[in-house]
């Protein structure tokens, strides 16, 4: 009761206050309403979309209001400052304020013309609307009575039949066109169809020709509320965009400067060909095979507006480029109409060097500092590769606790990208991104002074490509790691006896292997479609072809080492398919289902531990600490007892459906409910209940909760708080927490509410 006292007198507070600056003689615009009706029985639409159509045209728009309170238009009457001040008050009133929009400010008659050059170009023909005011308590109301005519639909569709390639094409292709006998007129059909036909001439070498080169006529007298269309050229359109061009000379300005080059001093007639392309590099900073590799354009073939996007493309993708400016001339020629291709490419720097510093402390009571140094040659082989080499550091020390553990890192990475396919393999490129060739080694030192010290090794070797904008793979034939532990005190030696989840974390492990990778995701492209998808799998392999050969079999005790250490030999899949479904204009409902499995064999009796999956954390299930929950039924205990995170399992299931809401500006909401769990494929002495068996659905845990999100586009903070409705552990009573849930209580809320702070969505 009490809150509706307060709404009412809200309500009130701001009916009287959004009026009070109103200038005698005129009112406060509060909105429109477009009321439909058909003008003759014959006349059928669909009356909430076009209604809808109708009203986001009215200019102008209303005051923002929140509950039916103008918050915005009470903040700016409320505060008073001159416009020209830059103040707090300032920003209040014109910033977060907003200024009345007046009675005086609506144009009535201009909206129900624009109403009508509406309906006109969705083929309601003669169709009228009449505007009419209400004006009460210094408000104003307006209504738009519009009498909707019966739509005409299209009874034929001419075209050309004049002889020549540009007519036989336009014919060949109106079997795509969106003008199709018995459709409904509409102005945007006509205007794709122009867009249409100029993106397939495009394709067949038309360089000049423009939408505007053609007209449609439509006749609306043939009767029966239909209209005859007759798709023709222009009377004034040059020859030029008539005829087709093809390619004569591609001339490359690989290191062209906007300030200092002078293409007009080059004399392109004594300029050698390399392979058909004449490339102006005086200081041959590039190796002559990148430019064949990349480009599209061949001497004497046919002009495609898709050639041309796809190499500007390409040579933007190469990421040794800052600018790419491509330019076409006629050719006088006597023969047939040609074009030279001119690329005027601007390099980037070639070498760059940046230095990041970043401080962090952790809920474990650590503070520390990471450091890192990066070099950067973007041609390091002349021909635009990119070798990045870092070295980083870092220093943890525990401030509290009743463990003091500092922790060291350092290490060093080395990175090349080869912009083409190096090896026996081909990859078909006949898109606009260059397949890439990556080689990678690293090395890394981790030491806690009371605890261990970790030394890895990595190596891989693998190719990267791409069908479409959407679509990738990536292939790392050479997917090497080697960890060795070393200066384990006798202390931290007592816990990995005790542990054997911990002992596993910091094995010796050698794994040779290979992994492939692929990943479709729709939004790669922006769009307003109501569903997309994400689609990611991949297969990693690892010491089977060697254990084969070797006759490895860690149950025989024949296991077979490398420097010192057993290979793993596993195989490992995982699938991750996302949807996001659209709803109204701010609003998502993202939903997820991953599922993985690893399975050891031959070298290995378990999986490596960086192999194995994980549940609970920030992107997973959000109501259950990081990396703690399962496998299975399986307790690892709670912050208050023996709690041990890091609970590895072989087989993954994860389920999780979130709706994304707009609350003001840049913050956003989510509803969130998260499923699932990890499971071992092998009885595990030491963790009971952990095995996946066909009962895997009771060992399902369910968490659900609230999040906040501050969207800036280029980034996203996010903070999620969680809690479990099932908990897959509990044997003495029901599994689901319904019964149990007590936001009252602060010991419940200590033990089951799961803070997650982030950046970026989840998914």
């Amino acid at each position: 009761m009490k809150n509706l006292v307060i709404l009412f007198c809200l309500t009130m507070l701001g009916a009287c206050s959004v009026t009070k600056q109103i200038p005698p003689g005129d009112a406060l615009y509060t909105g429109a309403k477009v009321k439909l009706k058909p003008a003759t029985d014959s006349a059928k639409f669909n009356k909430k979309d076009l209604s809808a159509e109708l009203e986001d045209l009215i200019r102008p728009v209303p005051n923002k209001s929140i509950l039916g309170i103008r918050f915005k238009l009470m903040i700016f009457n409320m505060v008073d400052t001159p416009k020209k001040d830059h103040g707090l008050k300032y920003w209040l009133k014109y910033k977060v304020g907003e200024p009345p929009v007046l009675a005086s400010s609506v144009n009535l008659e201009k909206n129900s013309t624009i109403m009508v050059n509406r309906l006109e170009n969705r083929g309601f023909f003669r169709s009228e609307a009449v505007a009419d005011t209400v004006v009460k308590n210094k408000k104003m109301e307006a209504t738009f009575n519009v009498s909707v005519q019966q739509q005409y639909k299209i009874r034929n569709v001419y075209y050309p039949n004049d002889s020549g390639a540009i007519y036989s094409i336009i014919r060949n292709i109106k079997k795509g066109s969106p003008l199709k006998k018995g459709r409904a007129y509409t102005l945007d059909a006509v205007i794709a169809e122009r867009d249409r036909i100029n993106a397939r001439l495009k394709q067949q070498g038309f360089y000049y020709f423009k939408p505007d080169d053609l007209i449609v006529d439509v006749d609306s007298s043939v009767g029966d509320h239909k209209v005859d269309m007759y798709v023709r050229f222009k009377s004034n359109v040059p020859f030029r965009d008539l005829v087709n061009y093809r390619i004569n000379d591609v001339i490359v300005y690989a290191d062209y400067d906007i300030n200092t080059s002078d293409t007009a001093s080059v004399d392109l007639d004594s300029v050698p060909k390399f392979q058909g392309y004449k490339i102006i590099d005086p200081e041959e900073k590039f190796n002559p095979k990148l430019f064949p590799r990349t480009l599209v354009f061949r001497p004497n073939s046919m002009y495609r507006s898709s050639d041309h996007s796809r190499a500007l493309n390409r040579l933007v993708s190469l990421g040794v480029y800052k600018f790419v400016k491509i330019r076409f001339d006629d050719v006088d020629t006597l023969s047939r109409p040609m074009l030279n291709a001119f690329y005027y490419l601007t390099p980037a720097p070639k070498k760059s060097l940046s230095l990041e510093v970043s401080g962090l402390t952790k809920s474990n009571n650590a503070t520390g500092t990471d450091v890192s140094l990066n070099w950067k040659n973007r041609n390091f082989l002349r021909g635009a590769e990119q070798f990045t080499a870092t070295v980083y550091g870092g220093f943890e020390k525990q401030v509290s606790g009743q463990q003091r553990v500092n922790t060291i890192r350092g290490g060093l990475d080395l990175n090349l990208v080869i912009p083409r396919v190096v090896g026996p393999f081909k990859i078909k490129n006949a898109n606009a991104f260059v397949p890439q060739t990556f080689i990678n080694a690293g090395y890394e030192i981790f030491s806690r002074d009371t605890q261990y010290t970790l030394n890895s090794i990595r190596l891989g070797f693998g190719y990267r490509w791409k069908r479409s904008i959407r679509n990738e793979h990536e292939w790392r034939i050479l997917s090497a790691n080697y960890v060795r532990p070393t200066n384990i005190t006798p202390a931290f030696q007592q816990a990995l006896d005790t542990n054997i989840t911990l002992a596993r974390s910091i094995e010796k492990q050698v794994i040779l292997g290979m992994v492939y990778n692929y990943n479709f995701n729709s939004q790669a492209v922006a769009n307003r479609k109501k569903h997309n998808f994400y689609v990611n799998g991949n297969v990693d392999v690892s010491g089977n072809i060697l254990g084969l050969v070797t006759g490895a079999n860690a149950k025989a005790e024949n296991q077979k080492l490398i420097f010192g250490t057993p290979f793993s030999q596993y195989i490992r899949g995982e699938a991750d398919f996302r949807h996001y479904m659209r709803i109204g204009k701010n609003n998502t409902l993202a939903s997820r289902a991953l599922g993985g499995m690893g399975y050891s064999w031959g070298n290995s009796l378990t999986m490596p531990f960086i192999k194995q999956f994980f549940s609970g954390g920030a992107n997973d299930i959000r109501a259950f600490r990081a990396r703690s929950l399962g496998p299975g039924s399986y307790y690892a205990g709670n912050r208050k007892d023996s709690f041990v995170a890091d609970q590895p399992g072989d087989i993954k299931i994860l389920l999780t459906s979130e709706l994304r809401f707009k609350l003001v500006s840049v913050l956003y909401g989510a509803l969130f409910v998260d499923a699932g769990n990890v499971w071992t494929l092998r009885d595990d002495v030491n963790r009971p209940g952990a095995k996946f068996t066909s009962n895997f659905l009771d060992d399902f845990a369910v968490g659900t909760g609230l999040g906040l999100r501050v969207d800036v586009k280029f980034f996203v903070i996010r903070a999620d708080v969680g809690f479990p409705l099932r908990k897959p552990y509990i044997t003495n009573d029901s599994k689901w927490e319904f019964g149990r849930i007590k936001f009252g209580d602060s010991e419940w809320r200590r033990d089951n509410l799961i803070v997650n702070l982030a950046i970026g969505y989840p998914f």
